[in-house]
C-alpha cells in the first residue's frame, strides 16, 4: 500500500474534511487533537496517509507540485489561482457562493465614469466582467471588502457571500450572484499515475460517501 499525502485547507473546511474522512473510516485521531504538530499520520489497515494543513492558496501550490497527492479546498481559490492538476470531486460542503454586491443606489450601467470593484478576487472579479462585456477598474483589498463602497473607495465589490448578514448590517445588497462554490477534491497529475489505486479508492468511497 502507497502512502498517501493530503493537503487540507485550515478552518472550516478542515473540520468538513475531517467528517468526510471519518465516515469512510480513516482514522485522524492525530488531526482532531493536533497541538503544533505539522503533519499527522493516518495508518489502519485500508489507509496509509500523511495530512498537513496549509492556507487555501497553498493547496493547490502543494497538490501542483506533488507535495500533496491530493488537496481539499474551496472552489473560491481554484477559480483565483490557475494551477495543473485534476479536479475530481464536488464535495458539497462549505457551500457558498460569489457575489456583486454595492450601495442599493448603485447602476452598472448609469454614468460615463469606469466602475471601479474592490475584491479579493481579481480573477474571478475579471473574468465576470469580462463576460458581461463592462470595463472595470478592479482594486484588490485584502480585509473587509464591504467596507470600500461606504468609504467610497469603489461603486461596487465583488466577494464570497455565505449567509448575507454582514452585507445587511453594513447597507449593502447583492446586485448579481455570480456563482455557486463549495469544497473541492483536487489530485496532482503524476500521483494518478504512480498512486492510481490507492487515490481512486478514495475517490470511490468519498464520492459514495458525499452522494449518499
Amino acid at each position: 500500500m502507497k502512502k498517501i499525502r493530503i493537503a487540507l485547507t485550515k478552518g472550516r473546511l478542515e473540520e468538513h474534511a475531517l467528517d468526510i474522512f471519518k465516515s469512510i473510516g480513516v482514522n485522524v485521531k492525530e488531526l482532531e487533537n493536533k497541538g503544533r504538530k505539522l503533519v499527522f499520520h493516518c495508518e489502519n489497515e485500508d489507509y496509509d496517509m500523511d495530512f498537513f494543513l496549509v492556507k487555501a492558496p497553498d493547496v493547490t501550490t502543494y497538490v501542483e507540485y506533488g507535495a500533496a497527492d491530493i488537496g481539499i479546498v474551496g472552489k473560491d481559490t481554484l477559480m483565483e489561482k490557475n494551477r495543473e492538476f485534476y479536479e475530481v470531486l464536488d464535495l458539497k460542503v462549505g457551500k457558498c457562493k460569489f457575489s456583486l454586491a454595492a450601495l442599493p443606489e448603485f447602476k452598472m450601467n448609469e454614468g460615463y465614469n469606469r466602475k471601479k470593484i474592490a475584491t479579493k478576487y481579481p480573477e474571478v472579479a475579471r473574468e465576470y466582467f469580462r463576460k458581461k462585456g463592462v470595463d472595470v477598474e478592479l482594486i484588490k483589498i485584502e480585509g473587509s471588502v464591504e467596507l470600500a463602497p461606504i468609504v467610497g473607495l469603489a461603486d461596487a465589490i465583488v466577494d464570497i457571500v455565505e449567509t448575507g448578514s454582514t452585507l445587511k448590517e453594513n447597507g449593502l445588497i447583492i446586485v448579481e450572484d455570480i456563482c455557486n462554490i463549495s469544497a473541492r477534491m483536487i489530485i496532482n497529475k503524476a500521483s494518478m499515475k504512480t498512486k492510481r489505486e490507492e487515490i481512486t479508492n478514495v475517490i470511490e468511497k468519498v464520492s459514495k460517501v458525499i452522494n449518499k
